[in-house]
């Protein structure tokens, strides 16, 4: 009997509405802060740093469906729908039980999820007049998203990457390069943000958070300039649901339905864009899929850090947002996943965690590799090192079923391919990486003073 391994839409069954889960929340929410009165932020607080339409998206709590505009609908059918695989060589090689399938967003000329952000974002600033786009990124996939996105839409880009991602993974650079964005390595010497940080600590190897702060200076201080984000914020994630949409019909296609999610966790937008149409039949129709977002060991906020008001970078540009967090100065450990070295979880998704309508596991690099490399010699697909955190998720859930002979149904996201990764590869088959720990007093030391923001 020939057993289909991959489903595909065809593009008139592309989704043409994000999903903005926030309408359909129990409990909404907190709102972000004003760092300076401490007061709830509007809309229109946000409009010198994003363009308008996002911001009316960050905070739109009513509407739970978003047209997404023709144009950046064109530019998804450049290579949506992307496939949903079933791993049947994965299935074998683990002797599970489970059926396992994957959501593959590294099929499209990008190589990961980010671009489905990206063209929106790029095509809102470009409706309302913008001429220049900045961002952070960390391993380079944000960035490399956000470049080319810009130069669709007729816009100049400048991207701060993390300096430590910057010198692993060059290609990712050069590639940002050759859609025509200016890249610098971050904390640099070109902002007020990157001279303070490199005068505090002349040897800062770079996080997500100091390549933010100056990405949002840059914006804040040259005309016809917005910044862009690529993952933590409400807006991120709802345009990733085109994900998950994608995959509800795709899995009624195949004739099956998640018993659980994963996905894993930098900020949250790969995380939601995969779980969240499914999350709204828990919320409105009584099923119990269960979802897991899969961060670093050496970076768990999601399992281990605190649930308070703080920066989203560390000069303290940003507003302030309630989220789970290890502290805006905390300096994750070089792991090669550069896209989850991210020191908060995104604001929806901390108050789902809240409410244990879903939940995170930590995992170490070695393991992440591990899963990776197995994956790569099962199903032909080297995964991005953030992506290899979802399949050992993955694992240890069918490994699961394997000892107690349930037939569970698993669904991951494969937000990236790992083609730019090979140094990362080539240490791990080297013997050369190894597992960081983060010790209780260091999160301590990185939280204790976040009561006192407030």
């Amino acid at each position: 009997m020939t057993r289909q391994k991959r489903f595909i839409l065809q593009e008139d069954e592309i989704p043409t509405q994000w999903y903005n889960i926030q309408a359909d929340m129990v409990n909404k929410p907190l709102p972000p802060l004003n760092p300076a009165t401490k007061k709830a932020l509007k809309a229109e607080d946000l409009y010198p740093v994003f363009c308008e339409e996002c911001c009316r998206q960050e905070f739109d709590q009513e509407h739970a469906w978003i047209d997404i505009p023709d144009e950046v609908l064109d530019m998804y059918k450049y290579y949506r729908s992307t496939p949903l695989v079933r791993a049947y060589a994965l299935e074998k090689a683990l002797d599970t039980p489970a059926h396992i399938y994957f959501k593959n967003e590294s099929v499209n000329p990008l190589g990961s999820h980010k671009i489905n952000s990206a063209l929106a974002q790029c095509y809102y600033c470009k409706q309302e007049g913008t001429t220049n786009v900045t961002t952070e990124t960390g391993a380079g996939q944000w960035g490399a998203a956000l470049s080319y996105a810009a130069k669709v839409f007729g816009l100049e880009a400048a991207v701060y990457q993390v300096k430590i991602s910057m010198r692993q993974k060059p290609y990712r650079s050069i590639l940002m390069r050759t859609f025509g964005a200016e890249v610098t390595g971050s904390p640099s010497m070109s902002t007020r943000a990157g001279k303070d940080i490199i005068t505090r600590d002349p040897m800062h190897q770079g996080s997500l958070g100091t390549a933010i702060s100056e990405a949002i200076e840059l914006a804040t201080t040259t005309p016809h300039c917005k910044y862009t984000l690529g993952s933590v914020l409400n807006h991120v994630a709802l345009h990733q649901t085109v994900i998950g949409l994608e995959a509800e019909k795709q899995m009624d296609m195949a004739g099956e339905y998640p018993d659980i999610v994963i996905a894993c966790f930098g900020g949250g937008s790969n995380f939601g864009g995969i779980a969240f149409p499914f999350m709204r039949h828990n919320i409105k129709d009584g099923m119990n899929t269960e979802f897991i977002a899969a961060e670093p060991a050496s970076c768990p906020k999601l399992t281990r850090g605190v649930f308070q008001y703080d920066f989203g970078d560390e000069a303290g540009y940003t507003p302030l947002l309630p989220m789970f967090t290890l502290g805006h100065d905390f300096k994750p450990a070089n792991i090669h996943a550069g896209g989850l070295r991210y020191h908060g979880a995104g604001v929806i998704v901390s108050q789902l965690l809240k409410d244990k309508m879903m939940r995170g596991v930590d995992i170490p690099q070695l393991e992440s590799f591990d899963a990776g490399l197995l994956f790569a010699r099962t199903e032909g697909i080297v995964p991005a090192p953030e992506s290899c955190h979802a399949i050992a998720a993955t694992i240890r859930e069918a490994v699961k079923c394997r000892e107690s002979g349930e037939q569970k149904v698993i669904l991951f996201n494969l937000s990236g391919h790992g083609l730019i990764d090979m140094t990362a590869y080539e240490q791990y088959l080297n013997g050369d990486l190894m597992n960081y720990s983060l010790s209780d007093d260091v999160i301590k030391k990185n939280t204790e003073g976040l009561e006192h923001i407030l």
